[in-house]
C-alpha cells in the first residue's frame, strides 16, 4: 500500500511543472492560491465530518509548525511556479528537488553526525546543479533567473518538509494538510492583492489548468507526500521526490514538446546519484551481534 501511495504521489507532483507551463494564461500567484485554497476546502470536509472540534483541538505547538510549513510552502510555490515560466521544466524541477541536501545540511547544523558518503553525495549533487545551471547560461537571462528561483524553492521546500514532519507526528494527514494549505492560501491571497494579480475571471482553459493542478499536484501529490512523512520520514520522502525529476521531464517532453539538451540530462543523472548517496549514507551501518 505504501508503495502504491508513493507512486501516486510521485506521479502527482511530477505533473506540477508541465501543468504550470502549459497554462500560461493564469497568473502564477493566482494558480498557486487556487490549488491550495481548493485543496484545503476539499480536505476539511472529512475532518469536520469526523469531528467538528478538530481544528479547535490543535495545540499551539502544532499550529506553530503548521504555520511555518504553510509560510514556507507559499513562498516555495511563488519561486517554483515562476521558475517554470522562465526556465525549462527539467532544469527547474531538478534544482527544486535537491531539497534533500538542504535537509541534511540543516540537520547537520543541529549536531546530527553523518558518515562520509553523505558529504560525498552532497558534493556530487551540487556538481549536477552546476552542470544544469552552467548549460542554462546559454539559454539567456530568464533561464538563469528561473534556475535561481528554483534553487530558492528547493530551500523553502526543505523547510516545509521538516516543519511538516514535526507537525505530522501528532496530527492526522487531512487535518495537517488542510490547515497548512489554508494558511498558504491566505498568504497567497495577500500576495495576489499586493501584486494586483486577478483571482477570478479566467477563461475555461484557465480554470481547467487550475483544476488539473489542484487534483494532480496538490491532492494526489503534496497530500500523499504529507501522509508518507509520518510513515517514512522526511529524508526518505525527500529521496522519493527525486523521482519527480525524470517524471516531470518526461511529461514535459510528451505534453509540451520541450527539448532538453543532453548535457542537462547528464546533470539530472548526477544529482540523482548524489542524493541517493546522501540518503544511503544516513542509514547506520549494521553491527555484528
Amino acid at each position: 500500500m505504501t508503495f502504491l501511495l508513493a507512486a501516486l504521489g510521485i506521479l502527482g507532483i511530477s505533473a506540477s511543472g508541465p501543468i504550470i507551463a502549459a497554462f500560461p494564461q493564469v497568473p502564477v500567484l493566482s494558480m498557486a492560491l487556487w490549488r491550495n485554497g481548493a485543496a484545503a476546502a476539499v480536505l476539511s470536509v472529512p475532518v469536520l465530518k469526523r469531528n467538528r472540534q478538530s481544528y479547535r483541538q490543535i495545540t499551539s505547538r502544532e499550529w506553530f509548525f503548521t504555520s511555518v510549513a504553510g509560510v514556507a510552502l507559499a513562498l516555495h510555490f511563488v519561486c517554483f511556479m515562476y521558475s517554470m515560466r522562465l526556465t525549462s521544466v527539467a532544469a527547474g524541477t531538478a534544482l527544486v528537488c535537491i531539497q534533500g541536501v538542504w535537509i541534511a545540511l540543516f540537520q547537520a547544523s543541529r549536531g546530527i553526525r553523518y558518515r562520509k558518503p553523505v558529504f560525498f553525495g552532497m558534493g556530487i549533487a551540487i556538481l549536477g546543479v552546476v552542470l544544469i545551471t552552467g548549460f542554462d547560461l546559454g539559454q539567456g537571462r530568464d533561464a538563469i533567473i528561473g534556475d535561481l528561483l528554483a534553487l530558492a524553492g528547493g530551500v523553502l521546500a526543505a523547510i516545509y518538509t521538516l516543519a511538516g514532519a514535526t507537525a505530522r507526528k501528532t496530527m492526522g494527514t487531512a487535518t495537517y494538510s488542510s490547515s497548512c494549505y489554508g494558511i498558504t492560501a491566505v498568504i497567497l491571497m495577500v500576495l495576489c492583492l499586493v501584486a494586483g494579480q486577478p483571482v477570478w475571471g479566467f477563461d475555461a482553459t484557465g480554470w481547467l489548468g487550475i483544476i488539473l493542478l489542484t487534483v494532480c499536484a496538490q491532492l494526489l501529490g503534496h497530500t500523499v507526500m504529507n501522509h508518507l512523512l509520518n510513515v517514512l520520514g522526511p529524508l526518505t520522502v525527500s529521496t522519493l521526490i527525486l523521482l519527480e525529476i525524470p517524471g516531470a521531464a518526461l511529461l514535459a517532453a510528451l505534453v509540451l514538446g520541450q527539448v532538453v539538451p543532453t548535457a542537462t540530462y547528464l546533470g539530472l543523472a548526477v544529482i540523482l546519484l548524489g542524493l541517493v548517496l546522501v540518503v544511503r549514507g544516513q542509514v547506520p551501518p549494521k553491527t555484528a551481534a
